[in-house]
Formats: structure tokens, sequence, C-alpha cells
């Protein structure tokens, strides 16, 4: 048993009956009355975020984890297919367990999650940003340069990022996997 002040980003714990990762905590003093810990928590099963207060020092239970690099297969019907890269273990992922699966081109290094008392995956996710290439762009308005304008493009995996205006098709960009947003030009 844990109590709050094991607490960090990241950290699987049981919770309510369900696993919850720590997405973001605070450790709260007031000036009258006792400290707390203010947390992000994300379900791992459902992908809500919820934020929940626990009075500090109260007791956790943490779940042992273990991050595998996986690549992504492909995708069919029933959900999302990896390959272990050390074990070359195939293993099935439910859409809803990834992470900005729109970003995934086949190919790509994932970290999964896996539980260590039930082997079963918790979470897929991407590195932090990926290179796609873009497959349609509308063209920029000359001119129109107020504001730093962005426009909506469409990337190899279907996925429509907003990005300045001087992105044409064929070139490939940096992507943040978290915001969604447009990095960098990738120099060739």
């Amino acid at each position: 048993m844990a109590t709050t002040a094991d607490l960090r980003n990241g950290l699987v714990i049981h919770f309510n009956h369900d696993l919850f990762q720590v997405i973001e905590f605070q450790h709260v003093k007031p000036g009258k009355g006792n400290a707390f810990v203010r947390t992000k928590l994300k379900s791992l099963t459902s992908g809500k975020v919820l934020d929940n207060t626990f009075s500090s020092g109260a007791g956790i239970t943490p779940v042992r984890v273990e991050r595998h690099k996986f690549q992504f297969l492909y995708k069919d019907e029933v959900g999302y297919n990896f390959m272990n890269s050390e074990t070359f273990d195939q293993v099935l992922i439910d859409e809803k367990l990834v992470t900005a699966a729109d970003l995934m081109k086949e190919g790509q290094e994932v970290e999964i999650l896996i539980n260590t008392e039930t082997e079963a995956p918790l979470t897929c996710e991407l590195p932090p940003f990926v290179e796609l290439t873009v497959t349609y762009s509308e063209p920029g308005l000359k001119g129109d340069t107020a504001n730093s304008p962005k426009k909506a493009i469409e990337v190899e995996t279907g996925a429509r990022i907003m990005v300045p205006l001087f992105i044409d098709e064929g070139e490939k960009i940096k992507v943040d996997t978290r915001t969604y947003e447009y990095v960098e030009r990738v120099k060739s």
C-alpha cells in the first residue's frame, strides 16, 4: 500500500473499481486546514478523465505495469494489431485503448502499457512526434498573412491538421501526437 506522497505522473493506480493513470497532480497546503492532493486521473478502460482530491497521506493502491515497444501492423474490424519488437508476439488492441490512432501509420513504433498481473494491454501510446506526408492541401491565399493564418491539410493516415499556409502536398511534416499541432517541416 502506498500513500499520496508516492503519486507521480504516469503512475497507474486502482481506484473506484477501475484502473486510472495519473495525468497530473498537485500537492496543496492551504493556510488553514489539512493538506490535500489534487489529481487528474485518466481511466484506462473508458478513457475518461476525472478530477479527484485525496487527503494528504491517504492510501492508494498502485498497479505494476510495464512498457513494451510494439510495431503497428494493421487495423481490421476487431481493432489494431501490433507485434512485439523483441519476441515477435502479436497482440490485438481495442480501438478505444489507442491514443491518437489517426496519426498512426503501418510500421509505426509505439509503446504499449501492459498490466503485469493479468498480462492485459492497458493503453497504446505513440511517440510524442511523428513524421507524416501531406496528401491533400488547399492552396493558401496570397496576401492573407495577418495573424499567422493556418489552413487544413490531410496527411497520409487520413488525419486533418492545421498548418501554416506555405505547406504543400507531398511535403513531410512533424506533428505533435498529444496536441495534433504542426511542429515543423522535415528536411529530406
